[in-house]
C-alpha cells in the first residue's frame, strides 16, 4: 500500500507562493548568458511502501504559482538568447526553410466520401499552416473549405486544424480548431457548399473522434466533462462522454455514454467508448479504449437504445482477448489480434451474430509483423513489415476460409519498396497507397483493386526534393544488457568515414507498441547532409518486433527501454561511428525516459541531451492530468512492483548530486495537456543543482504549442534548429560556438 507522510500531504495540498526573487546562488552563466538557477529546495517526502521518495522540487507543479511563473519567462528568455548567440544555428534554419520552399505543397490526412468527394489538408509552399480543402473526384476543382489563419489574424494567436470528419454524403464537415497546441478545443460542424456553420461550435472537445450515421443526419462525437477545468488533475479527463448530435434536433449535450453511465460494465474511469453505426445493421458498436493501453474491447446494441440512453449492450470481446483494431464492412467485422500471436493474426466475425468463439482466421500470425487492416468495397487489405520495408496483402471480400485455416491471400506488387500506408474506403474499390523510405520522399498513387495498377496521386503538383549528397540507410542488430538484439536504423553520407569523429543524434521512444516508421524528415535530412549520422533505435516498449516487443518494455520491464538504448550509444562508438563527445541522445514525450534514464544511468556516453516533452518524473506520472490514462503503461504506485520500476524508470530521482551529466536542453509546449510542463521544469531543476553550473540545463518553451499537434510549420522549423544547434555547440562543433562567426 501507498503511505504519506503528514508533510507531505500539508505540502502537496498548499498552493506555495514564493518571492518573485528567490534564489539559492547568483544565476549560471552559459554563452555569455545569465541563467537563473533553480528556485530554492521546498522538499516533500513521500512514503511508498516503506521507502521513502524526496520530491525537492514538487512545488513546480503549480505552474500558476507566481514565482514559477516569473522563473519559467527567465528560463525561456535565457534560453533563447543562448540559442540566438549561436553563429551556426540561423544557417541550419536557413537550410530547413529552403528545403520547405523548395518541397512543394504538402497534402496530407486524405479522405473520401461515399459520393467521390475528396477532402484533405494542404499546405502551401511558405505557409505555416494547412488549409482544409476539397474537390469532386480527383481530378476536380479544388476548393478552400476552412483556413486556421483567417482565425489566428482575429484572434492574435496561432489556430490549427486538428481533425475533420465529412459526412457519408460529403455535404456536411465536422472539424476540430484548436489554439496555441492546446489539444483541448472546439468542434464546428459546417455546410460544405456555403461554409456556413450548421450549428454553433461545441467546446470541451479532445479528439472529437467523430463518425457519423450512414444517412448524414447526425453524428457521434466525444466531450469532456462541464467544468473539466476546474477538477483536480487526475479527474480532469475522467469519465469523457460520447455525444449523439441529431442535425434534425441539435443538442450537443446530448450524453449517450460514459464510464460512469453503464456502471455493469464495470469500466475505468479513463476508458472511453467510440460508438458508431455498425454498416448493415440496427445496431450500435461501441469499442472501448483503455487509456494508452493498446487492447480494446468491443459492445454492441439496438442503435435506438442507445440514443434513448438505455443501451443493453452485449460483449463482443474483452480486453482480454487482445484484439489490437477494428474495421467492419462486407457483413463482417474484421479484428487485428496478438492473442497467441505476438506478431499478430486477423479474424472475421458475421454480422449481426458476432460471436467471437465462431471467428474465423483469415490471416494466421507469420514471421512478419501485421501493422494495419483497412477495408475497400471489394476486399480486406493487411500492411505487414517485414523487416524495415512493408508488404501490402490483399484478401478478397467474401472469401471463403480453406481447409488450411486461413483465407487466399494475394500479396500485391509495389512500384517500390518502403514503408507502406493505405487509405481505404468501404464504398470504393479503389485504395490510396502511400510510400515512403528513411531517404525517398513520400509517394502516393490511387490503386485499382482489380487491375492492381499504380498511377501517382497528384493532389498537388509533384516535386522531388533535392538532395545534395547521397545519403543511405543501414539496419543493424545491436546486443543489450541481456543479450537480446535490438534492430537500429542509421542513416548517413554515402561517403561517411567510421573514424568516430562524426556528430550523431541518437533517438529513441519505445512506449505504447508504437514504432517509428521509415520516412525522409528534412530536419534528418538536414543534420545528415552537413556530415552528422542520425541512428534510430527501435528499443523495447516500441512495436517493431510485435507485441511481445512492447511487453518487454513496459511497466516492470521499462528499464529495458533505456538499456536497449544504452547499448545502442555504445555500439555507435564501439563500431567507428562516433564517440562519446560527438554523441546526442533526443526523444520525446515517453521517449523522455529513454533519454532520461540513458543520460543519468550513464553520462559518460553523451556529450549532450534534448528531452522535448518528456515524461521525466515517474513516481508522479498518475498525478498529471494525463497521467491516470497511462497507467497500463507504466504503472501504479499502487501495486508495490510497479512503485518500485516507477522509480527506478525515474529520470528525476535518479539524479546525484556532484554528478556531471551531459549538457541538456528540455524542450516543452506550455499548453501541453499529455505531458505537463511541470515534469521539464522539475527535472531541469534537479539536474542544474546536482551540477551547481557544471553544465549547461536550458528550458526552451513555447508559450504558442502544447505535445506538438497544431504547431505551425515555422515553429517546427525553428525547434529543429534550436535542437541541432544546441547539440552541435556541445559536442565542439566550430562555426556553432558562441562568439565564432
Amino acid at each position: 500500500m501507498r503511505k504519506y507522510s503528514m508533510l507531505a500531504c500539508l505540502l502537496s495540498a498548499a498552493f506555495l507562493v514564493l518571492p518573485a526573487n528567490a534564489q539559492t546562488t547568483s544565476p549560471y552563466r552559459f554563452a555569455g548568458v545569465d541563467v537563473p538557477a533553480p528556485l530554492p529546495v521546498q522538499n516533500v517526502q513521500d512514503v511508498y511502501w516503506g521507502k521513502s521518495v524526496d520530491d525537492p522540487y514538487r512545488f513546480l507543479e503549480q505552474v500558476k504559482d507566481p514565482a514559477v511563473v516569473t522563473w519559467m519567462r527567465g528560463q525561456s528568455d535565457a534560453s533563447d538568447a543562448i540559442l540566438k548567440r549561436l553563429p551556426g544555428r540561423q544557417t541550419l534554419l536557413n537550410t530547413l526553410k529552403e528545403k520547405d520552399l523548395v518541397a512543394g505543397t504538402v497534402v496530407s490526412s486524405i479522405q473520401r466520401t461515399a459520393g467521390n468527394r475528396w477532402f484533405y489538408l494542404k499546405r502551401l509552399q511558405g505557409q505555416s499552416q494547412a488549409k482544409l480543402v476539397w474537390r469532386d473526384g480527383v481530378g476536380g476543382e479544388e476548393n478552400l473549405l476552412v483556413d486556421p489563419e483567417v482565425l489566428t489574424k482575429e484572434k492574435g494567436k496561432p489556430y490549427a486544424i486538428q481533425s475533420f470528419h465529412p459526412s457519408p454524403d460529403g455535404k456536411l464537415m465536422a472539424y476540430g480548431m484548436h489554439a496555441s497546441g492546446s489539444e483541448i478545443g472546439s468542434m464546428f460542424v459546417i455546410d460544405v457548399a456555403t461554409g456556413q456553420e450548421v450549428i454553433r461550435p461545441i467546446d470541451r472537445v479532445r479528439f472529437a473522434g467523430a463518425s457519423w450515421r450512414e444517412n448524414s443526419s447526425g453524428l457521434f462525437f466525444s466531450r469532456l466533462r462541464p467544468g473539466y477545468e476546474n477538477m483536480k488533475s487526475t479527474e480532469r479527463f475522467a469519465d469523457t462522454g460520447r455525444y449523439y448530435l441529431d442535425l434534425k434536433k441539435p443538442n450537443p449535450d446530448h450524453l449517450i455514454f460514459n464510464a460512469s453511465m453503464y456502471p455493469q460494465l464495470k469500466l475505468p474511469s479513463f476508458a472511453t467508448g467510440g460508438i458508431s453505426e455498425l454498416p448493415g445493421s440496427d445496431l450500435a458498436a461501441m469499442v472501448i479504449y483503455f487509456g494508452v493501453d493498446r487492447r480494446l474491447a468491443m459492445y454492441v446494441a439496438k442503435m435506438d437504445d442507445v440514443l434513448a440512453g438505455k443501451a443493453q449492450w452485449r460483449e463482443v470481446f474483452k480486453q482480454s482477448d487482445d484484439v489490437r483494431e477494428v474495421d467492419a464492412g462486407h457483413g463482417f467485422v474484421y479484428l487485428r489480434s496478438a492473442l497467441n500471436a505476438p506478431r499478430f493474426k486477423v479474424l472475421r466475425l458475421k454480422v449481426p451474430e458476432l460471436n467471437l468463439s465462431q471467428a474465423e482466421i483469415l490471416l494466421p500470425e507469420s514471421e512478419g509483423v501485421l501493422r494495419s487492416i483497412s477495408i475497400s468495397k471489394d476486399a480486406l487489405f493487411v500492411t505487414r513489415r517485414e523487416g524495415v520495408n512493408t508488404s501490402l496483402l490483399k484478401i478478397t471480400a467474401g472469401g471463403n476460409v480453406g481447409a488450411n485455416g486461413s483465407a487466399p491471400v494475394q500479396k500485391v506488387s509495389l512500384p517500390l519498396e518502403g514503408n507502406v500506408a493505405v487509405i481505404a474506403n468501404p464504398d470504393h474499390s479503389e485504395l490510396v497507397v502511400a510510400i515512403s523510405s528513411w531517404t525517398q520522399a513520400l509517394r502516393r498513387y490511387v490503386v485499382s483493386a482489380n487491375s492492381a495498377q499504380f498511377v501517382r496521386l497528384n493532389l498537388a503538383p509533384p516535386v522531388e526534393p533535392v538532395q545534395k549528397v547521397e545519403i543511405v540507410s543501414r539496419e543493424v542488430m545491436v546486443p543489450s544488457h541481456d543479450g537480446v538484439r535490438v534492430p537500429v536504423s542509421i542513416i548517413m553520407r554515402a561517403d561517411a568515414v567510421l573514424n568516430g569523429q562524426n556528430p550523431t543524434i541518437l533517438y529513441g521512444y519505445g512506449a505504447y507498441g508504437t514504432t517509428e516508421e521509415p520516412g525522409r524528415s528534412a530536419g534528418v535530412i538536414t543534420w545528415v547532409e552537413r556530415g552528422g549520422i542520425y541512428a534510430f533505435a527501435h528499443v523495447r516498449g516500441g512495436g517493431s518486433l510485435g507485441s511481445q516487443w512492447h511487453e518487454a518494455g513496459h511497466k516492470t520491464t521499462k528499464y529495458n527501454t533505456w538499456k536497449d538504448g544504452i547499448a545502442a550509444a555504445e555500439w555507435l562508438i564501439s563500431n567507428g561511428y562516433t564517440r562519446a563527445s560527438k554523441l546526442g541522445i533526443y526523444g520525446g514525450s515517453a521517449g523522455g525516459i529513454f533519454v532520461g534514464r540513458a543520460i543519468t544511468e550513464r553520462p559518460d556516453l553523451f556529450a549532450v541531451a534534448v528531452p522535448s516533452v518528456p515524461v521525466l518524473d515517474m513516481v508522479r506520472s498518475e498525478q498529471r492530468a494525463n497521467g491516470v490514462a497511462n497507467i497500463p503503461e507504466y504503472g501504479t504506485v499502487k501495486v508495490e512492483a510497479e512503485f518500485h520500476a516507477l522509480l527506478r524508470n525515474s529520470s528525476y530521482h535518479s539524479v546525484k548530486d556532484g554528478m556531471r551529466y551531459p549538457a541538456t536542453m528540455l524542450m516543452h509546449g506550455v499548453n501541453d495537456s499529455r505531458v505537463d510542463v511541470w515534469q521539464s521544469l522539475k527535472f531541469a531543476s534537479r539536474l542544474a543543482d546536482a551540477q551547481k553550473g557544471a553544465q549547461p540545463v536550458l528550458l526552451r518553451l513555447d508559450y504558442d504549442a502544447g505535445h506538438g499537434a497544431g504547431s505551425g510549420s515555422e515553429q517546427a522549423m525553428q525547434r529543429t534548429a534550436d535542437l541541432q544547434a544546441f547539440m552541435l555547440w556541445q559536442m565542439g562543433e566550430p562555426e556553432f560556438q558562441p562568439g565564432v562567426r
